[in-house]
């Protein structure tokens, strides 16, 4: 017996693939629904399955009968149940006995509409089959179907290509039009893009500037506007003052033991040496643990290296006279394992921390940095290498997006000189200070416009993901 399989999306092309192949006597033997959606059907010639049945009945005999809408098979001979064939999407199998045989013709089955098996004792139906059952043909030439295509993958390149060409081109006519429109707020918004704000923040801070400003005014709403967006901490909440326990974290190369020892001779002049307890967890760099016992043998502060979190805990609690312990940290890739770990352990022993920021990094390096190492017991940021950067924007966009609070800034490697509570008036003089003439990374026509577009198309792709 030739059995042969079936699989289509749906019962009814199934059903037309069936009749097709193996004419319109066929004999189903099985349907269930796939996971994935779609329908298997396992069926057999009608005249291989006679030939294997012990009493042949003909198939004449054996039609579906269509009552009432629904269809139902012949009552069977010698009193046995009835049956009638199941397409539904439940993987339920028609059993491969005389009653299924005799119910699973498709000659009269239509593939609009066949039913879930039911099982029917004959006397039940008995009075139906005296009935004219009219019989329904399949058509001689049925129309092909048109099977369903899958778009390849270079044809949907070429059309988010395209589509992308047209945005650009969209957008630089609105971009043409906004600065016909209103030209100061188009050229304050070029030359925040030029000192490195990212396309949302600085969309956000020339929200509501009126259309009558001119440049100068809307560089003034724009300021205005991150002034209060800045949230920096006086010498009033000054860490120093307060005392506790930091742990300084952050990437690799940030600066984060100079900053250590910055933070640790502040304290030392305010309060005096036995106030202050240094402790590292850095026990992989080589000459970590070192650099930082100089600098306490310098200050005259005690240095202790921790190797996990009980060891940590057990260490501040010896400490806890302290009126503050600085933790530095081991620097690692905001995308390593360890970072997760890291916080965890510290979290675990109450320790705030604070993250450093390096000015001379990109934007995006320093989102994925905020990303990897927020969370609640994240008390602030130091912004470090303040003095090697051409620009200070993309540093205080990140801090002002990620609504962080700005602890100190760090200008070099004096101890303890170099490091400072924030100036909010030269830190946004800084960022908004225009680009040179000359500066490569300067805009151009409607350069502004492409990148406004390509920021819009990102945060759409990301809201959909």
């Amino acid at each position: 017996m030739n059995v042969k399989k079936f699989v289509a999306p749906t019962a009814r092309e199934a059903l037309h693939k069936l009749k097709e192949i193996l004419g319109p006597d066929a004999i189903i033997l099985s349907n269930r629904g796939l996971a994935g959606g779609g329908v298997e059907i396992m069926a057999v010639a009608a005249r291989e399955m006679a030939a294997l049945a012990p009493s042949p009945v003909p198939l004449k005999d054996v039609a579906p009968r269509i009552v009432g809408g629904s269809t139902l098979a012949a009552p069977a001979a010698h009193g046995e149940d009835d049956y009638t064939v199941s397409l539904s999407s439940a993987p339920a199998a028609v059993p491969v006995t005389q009653k299924a045989v005799q119910a699973a013709s498709l000659s009269a089955a239509s593939p609009e509409r066949v039913q879930t098996a039911v099982q029917r004792p004959a006397a039940a139906v008995a009075p139906l089959a005296s009935r004219p059952m009219p019989r329904i043909d399949a058509p001689a030439n049925p129309e092909p179907r048109a099977e369903a295509e899958v778009v390849p993958a270079s044809v949907m390149a070429e059309i988010r290509a395209l589509r992308q060409i047209v945005e650009q081109h969209l957008a630089g006519f609105a971009f043409g039009e906004a600065a016909r429109r209103e030209p100061a707020k188009t050229e304050v918004l070029r030359q925040m893009l030029d000192t490195g704000f990212s396309p949302q923040l600085a969309r956000d801070l020339l929200d509501g500037v009126p259309a009558d400003f001119d440049a100068r005014q809307a560089q003034t709403w724009a300021k205005s506007a991150a002034d209060r967006a800045l949230r920096t901490l006086g010498s009033d909440h000054d860490i120093i003052e307060r005392g506790g326990v930091f742990a300084l974290v952050g990437p690799t190369g940030v600066g984060k033991t100079t900053t250590t020892a910055k933070l640790a001779a502040r304290c030392v002049l305010r309060h005096g040496a036995a106030k202050l307890a240094l402790v590292t967890t850095d026990g992989y760099r080589i000459g970590a643990h070192e650099q930082l016992r100089i600098y306490g043998r310098i200050l005259g502060v005690s240095v202790h290296l921790v190797k996990d979190g009980d060891d940590l805990r057990q260490t501040l609690a010896d400490l806890s006279h302290k009126h503050m312990v600085l933790v530095d940290t081991m620097g690692m890739s905001q995308r390593d394992r360890l970072v997760t770990e890291q916080i965890g352990m510290l979290a675990d022993c109450g320790v705030q921390r604070l993250l450093l920021l390096s000015a001379t990094s990109r934007g995006d390096t320093m989102d994925d940095v905020v990303r990897a190492y927020n969370g609640p017991d994240l008390a602030g940021c130091i912004l470090t290498k303040v003095d090697e950067a051409a620009s200070l924007a993309p540093a205080l966009d990140v801090v002002m997006r990620h609504q962080l609070k700005l602890h100190y800034i760090s200008n070099g490697q004096r101890v303890p000189e170099d490091l400072h509570l924030p100036n909010r008036a030269y830190l946004l003089h800084r960022a908004f200070k225009d680009a040179p003439e000359s500066s490569p990374h300067r805009f151009d026509g409607i350069e502004p416009g492409l990148v406004m577009a390509n920021a819009g198309m990102a945060a759409a792709g990301g809201r959909r993901g």
